[in-house]
């Protein structure tokens, strides 16, 4: 009780006491006792709330990141310390005035040029705010930050932010931070503006009967593409940022009372434990998924339709959508999926059958065939008739190589020839294919 008593008179003079390690105390004279001090009895001591504890600044910075500062110029150093400004050059900081109830303020707007739209900050942010602030606008609110929110930023998606941090995310994204003098909270608008490609027809899963659309490299393209396949209030869009530093935006779309809610949790689980600087495309994201990297058989389904991943998302299963890359990964999958194609529900039942299994045949000859091969010629010449026997034999006298190392050679050289088709220029790839097709069957007709 003596402690306790000696604690509430240090309070009351405005000293502050700080808890080090291995129960040390050390006591600051002229510091004011701002946050209440809790005793290892369980006692709670309050103090005279004050600007300047570093121990509560520290604790908010490491938690939701430095506060904004009520002094502009301090905000305005800030901005200009974490952009590298002037060595950024594109980088803009927009300083104006605001008059508000017959009051200039300062104010001051930071965007990314290129990443934003500048006709859209011009007429939704400058001028509402240096042209129509010094009209009589009646209104009761007192309260200058609500003021400017409701009565001079027009633009359609508006957000009030308390930290640096998350100013700097939004304007990293093509957003815009407004900070005004003498409110210790940042504005932020969505004013997206950068180029991109517009929708086109999907590159690899082209189909005769059916959408001719494909996803972008635009995130929220993507999203409104598959809403528009999906009329249903229940679908839902929950965003994630992938990344420390490149802070990808991604999607995780499913039908709310369809999916099942623990592959949900399971999915937002593994994202938000991905630990890595920088994810870029959809297909590094897919082996921080899948639960065994170094199976060759793919677990999860990529697609660029729109209409496929509504469809999956119909029977229950969830999809990831990133922005950047044009493929949406649909998980779960099984191999009945894997071996649909995307033409497959628009044609009929009976029809759409006979191509899978002629695809199950062909993965199975594909599989089978080369070790079959080596087998019956190296081990089993029962099998084979003795005309075609006499005539491999008679063809393998000038082969220096065993067969299994002639089947290798014929495998890696088709590689070669499709590596070369995808990687060089696009007006020699398909001629380097054909040409390289014709070299091979003409040594296969020569070897009779």
């Amino acid at each position: 009780m003596t402690a306790n008593k000696n604690d509430t008179s240090n309070a009351t003079n405005g000293i502050k006491i700080i808890k080090k390690k291995k129960g040390k105390t050390k006591v600051e004279s002229g510091i004011k006792y701002e946050s209440t001090v809790k005793k290892i009895t369980g006692d709670k001591v309050s103090g005279d709330k004050g600007s300047g504890s570093k121990n509560n600044d520290s604790k908010a910075e490491d938690s939701k990141g430095i506060k904004i500062k009520e002094t502009l110029s301090k905000s305005l150093e800030y901005i200009k310390k974490i952009y590298s400004i002037p060595i950024n050059g594109d980088i803009v900081i927009r300083e104006f005035n605001v008059i508000v109830k017959d009051k200039s303020i300062d104010a001051f707007a930071v965007f990314i040029d290129g990443m934003s739209d500048r006709k859209v900050i011009n007429e939704a942010i400058l001028k509402p705010l240096m042209l129509l602030s010094s009209l009589d606008i009646k209104s009761d609110e007192k309260d200058i930050g609500n003021y400017i929110k409701v009565h001079l930023l027009p633009q359609t998606q508006i957000k009030v932010v308390k930290s640096y941090e998350e100013v700097i995310k939004e304007v990293n994204f093509g957003g815009c931070g407004v900070f005004v003098d003498g409110l210790d909270i940042a504005f932020v608008a969505d004013v997206k503006g950068w180029q991109h490609r517009g929708v086109e027809r999907p590159n690899t899963e082209l189909v005769i009967r059916g959408p001719q659309e494909g996803f972008t490299e635009v995130l929220r393209v993507n999203t409104a593409l598959v809403r528009k396949s999906i009329r249903d209030e229940n679908l839902i869009v929950e965003d994630i940022t992938v990344g420390r530093r490149s802070k990808t935006a991604c999607s995780i779309l499913y039908i709310k009372d369809i999916a099942n809610d623990s592959l949900i949790n399971e999915i937002r689980r593994r994202l938000k434990n991905i630990k890595v600087d920088y994810i870029i495309d959809s297909g590094e994201l897919e082996q921080y998924l899948e639960d065994n990297t170094f199976l060759s058989a793919p677990q999860i389904i990529d697609t660029e339709r729109p209409d496929r991943v509504a469809l999956h998302l119909s029977e229950g299963k969830a999809a990831i959508l990133m922005n950047g890359t044009p493929f949406a990964l649909i998980m779960p999958a099984n191999l009945s999926e894997l071996l649909k194609s995307p033409e497959d529900m628009y044609m009929r039942y009976p029809y759409a059958n006979f191509l899978r299994i002629i695809r199950v045949l062909g993965i199975l000859i594909t599989l089978l065939l080369p070790g079959l091969y080596i087998a019956i010629i190296n081990f089993h010449h029962e099998m084979i008739p003795t005309d075609l026997m006499l005539a491999i034999e008679a063809s393998r006298e000038k082969v220096p190589f065993p067969s299994f190392v002639e089947l290798l050679i014929m495998e890696i050289s088709f590689e070669l020839i499709r590596e070369a088709g995808i990687r060089v220029p696009g007006p020699i790839g398909p001629t380097l294919g054909i040409i390289g097709a014709l070299i091979l069957g003409q040594a296969a007709v020569a070897a009779n």
